[in-house]
């Protein structure tokens, strides 16, 4: 995972390890700093070792040490970017470290590098000849990066943990933010838990000049949600299939064990049978004694069809439960989803055998697989067909059902449909996954 951290401004080497100690959980296998006293800039990273162990500790520079890099992240293009490189004279120092391809990308491409990256990264390069910062983040916001300028102290880190821990740092909490989060159960990008602190959005990168002490930031790709309605359906499977095999394929390139959190749904399924046809792979799942909850017979089946080596832990939900605050406490920032429980137990456990894992997540996002996305139908049949002077009648009747602590049970679905009624259909499958509604704001804040 690693973690980076760094400042320009007041401060000491203490700020820096301060704000590099509060990440340490993202990379416990290293440490490395570079601090430049004339220009008061101060780098560094914690390491979670996966590709090139014996060389790729951080900062890394160039061979002239006119570029130094600290990264969080994988880029997994980065042989066929190392091989261009080489193609017009960048001599590399290690043999197939993908964090030095960032060096010399940047000499090569400037502000373009990320445009060239298929991966998944935040990073921070240093240029001392026109004392440049350079930051940037993946196209999906995949790596966390949080920033902050507070007169000429500027700030950057994985977490904001991180900018907390520097004595420099005046941390007031947002409202909006905190109103944000009870809407989505999340803080969304561009804002964080604190005023004067910003998340880097997702495909932007962002230009701190020391000497002007100004601040540039830009999108360099954004997503783009309107569907391309040429391609038949033919081609577009074909090219699902395509892109799946590809990009499986490149997540296995490490240097260190690695498996696949397999839970038996379809995006799983599909990430471990690609990621088996290159090899014996270790799957691991997290079984639940409340039937409800537990997924892992599905798991199982899986993993015998495609005959990985299976890993399965069950667990007593009361026992899981008791571990909330442990894990609540690893949060830089609240967030409001349940399975952060679940990914934590599963995380854990497959520590116990691999350093690197693929998931599912994200299929559901991008292909709608979620059951709000199916819920839509049902609530413009029910808005179409029910008279809005019986709507209130209705939600007052399911009011009346006894509450289940099952998962998905039906009075906890009849209660989030009719969450949404009488608000436009734009905001029904917010309403729905809101912890408060709109109307509860005033009163909770």
């Amino acid at each position: 995972m690693c973690g980076i951290a760094g400042f320009v401004g007041p401060g000491d080497r203490t700020d820096l390890e301060a704000m590099t100690s509060a990440v340490t959980t993202r990379g416990p296998d290293g440490e490395g700093f570079h601090v430049d006293a004339a220009s008061r800039l101060f780098l560094g990273h914690r390491r979670l070792a996966v590709i090139d162990i014996a060389h790729g500790a951080q900062p890394i520079w160039d061979a002239e040490r006119s570029v130094a890099v600290v990264f969080n992240g994988e880029i997994y293009n980065h042989l066929e970017l190392r091989a261009e490189l080489e193609a017009l004279g960048h001599v590399f120092l290690t043999d197939h470290c993908d964090t030095e391809v960032l060096v010399h990308g940047w000499k090569a491409w400037g502000r373009d590098l990320p445009l060239r990256l298929n991966g998944m990264f935040a990073f921070a390069i240093w240029q001392p000849e026109g004392k440049r910062l350079f930051l940037a983040r993946d196209r999906f916001g995949e790596k966390p990066l949080f920033w902050a300028k507070q007169g000429d102290l500027f700030l950057f880190g994985s977490e904001l943990t991180a900018i907390d821990a520097h004595r420099g740092f005046v941390a007031e909490t947002d409202n909006l933010s905190l109103a944000k989060l009870f809407a989505y159960g999340f803080i969304p990008a561009p804002r964080s838990f604190y005023r004067s602190c910003s998340k880097l959005p997702a495909g932007h990168w962002l230009e701190y000049r020391l000497d002007e002490g100004s601040i540039e930031t830009q999108a360099y790709w954004s997503y783009r949600v309107e569907p391309d309605l040429s391609i038949v359906e033919g081609e577009a499977e074909e090219e699902l299939r395509h892109l799946l095999r590809t990009s499986v394929s490149r997540r296995l390139m490490t240097d260190v064990p690695l498996g696949v959190f397999l839970s038996g749904g379809g995006d799983s399924t599909t990430v471990a049978t690609r990621a088996a046809q290159s090899g014996a792979i270790d799957t691991f799942c997290i079984g639940f004694n409340d039937k409800s909850y537990d997924e892992s017979a599905f798991a199982q089946e899986v993993a015998h069809h495609i005959g990985s080596r299976h890993h399965l832990r069950t667990l007593d939900m009361a026992e899981a439960i008791q571990l909330i605050p442990d894990i609540l406490g690893r949060l830089d920032e609240p967030i409001a989803d349940p399975s952060i429980l679940p990914t934590y137990l599963l995380c854990r456990f497959a520590r116990e055998h691999v350093t690197v894992a693929l998931s599912g997540d994200g299929g559901d996002e991008l292909l709608a697989g979620y059951d709000t996305f199916a819920a839509l139908k049902f609530a413009t049949l029910y808005q179409r067909l029910v008279p809005s002077f019986l709507h209130g009648g209705v939600r007052r009747m399911v009011d009346l059902l006894p509450k289940s602590s099952k998962n998905m049970s039906l009075d906890f679905k009849l209660r989030h449909s009719l969450a949404g009624d009488g608000s436009p259909p734009a905001q029904w499958n917010t309403r729905w996954l809101a912890p408060l509604q709109p109307e509860e704001f005033e009163d909770f804040l």
